[in-house]
């Protein structure tokens, strides 16, 4: 998987459309409970609004099993679903978006509310910080004394991490790896090591 932005601020951006304002809420966002969190607190914020609506990309803006969305009252594919569809054009992941309507009298239609819901959206995303997100995988590699300036090198070369290190009999290395530089690092790791050494898996506990 390849590196993709994220947001890293938590904003509001106001709109009003034909009397009726709508309150875009944009924050970082990396599960559906945490949508929800976001989303209690906005419904006691604001408990006389018509509507609370919301979409969410939760992992990387083109992982299509971490989104969702609600239009929360509106007519189906009114709301969630075009805000969905901002979110996911902006190329930016782990975000979300709530938001909140207070009803001014004048229907929109249609028409109106997918503008309105998605228009609010897109001009809120012009205030969004972002920073790059790095896919990266978690290894274990042991190794000598002697080698350690040499996989200290490859870590360097391939923009890796070393998140733990321990110097007993032999060296271990926890590091962090990027996704897509995983490959070039085992290649280059078997290389220098003439086969000796190779990455093993980080048991979780």
């Amino acid at each position: 998987m390849s590196s993709y932005p994220i947001v890293t601020n938590k904003f509001m951006y106001e709109t009003t459309v034909n009397r009726s304002r709508f309150l875009c809420f944009i924050f970082p966002c990396v599960s559906y409970q945490e949508l929800k969190i976001q989303l209690n607190q906005l419904r006691v914020e604001h408990p006389n609004a018509n509507h609370h609506c919301y979409a969410f990309v939760s992992g990387a803006p083109t992982d299509s099993q971490k989104y969702g969305f609600s239009d929360d009252g509106e007519p189906s594919g009114t709301a969630g679903r075009p805000m969905l569809a901002v979110l996911q054009g902006s190329n930016i992941g782990q975000i979300g978006a709530i938001v909140v309507r207070y009803f001014g009298g004048v229907k929109l239609g249609t028409g109106g509310l997918q503008r309105a819901y998605g228009g609010a959206v897109r001009e809120a995303l012009a205030l969004a910080e972002t920073e790059l997100k790095v896919p990266m995988t978690e290894k274990i590699l042991h190794c000598s004394y002697q080698q350690v300036s040499d996989v200290q090198h490859i870590v360097k070369t391939c923009s890796a991490q070393i998140r733990q290190e321990e110097y007993q009999e032999i060296v271990k290395f926890v590091l962090a790896i990027p996704d897509d530089q995983l490959k070039l690092f085992e290649q280059q790791l078997l290389t220098m090591s003439c086969g000796s050494l190779e990455l093993s898996e980080l048991m979780q506990k």
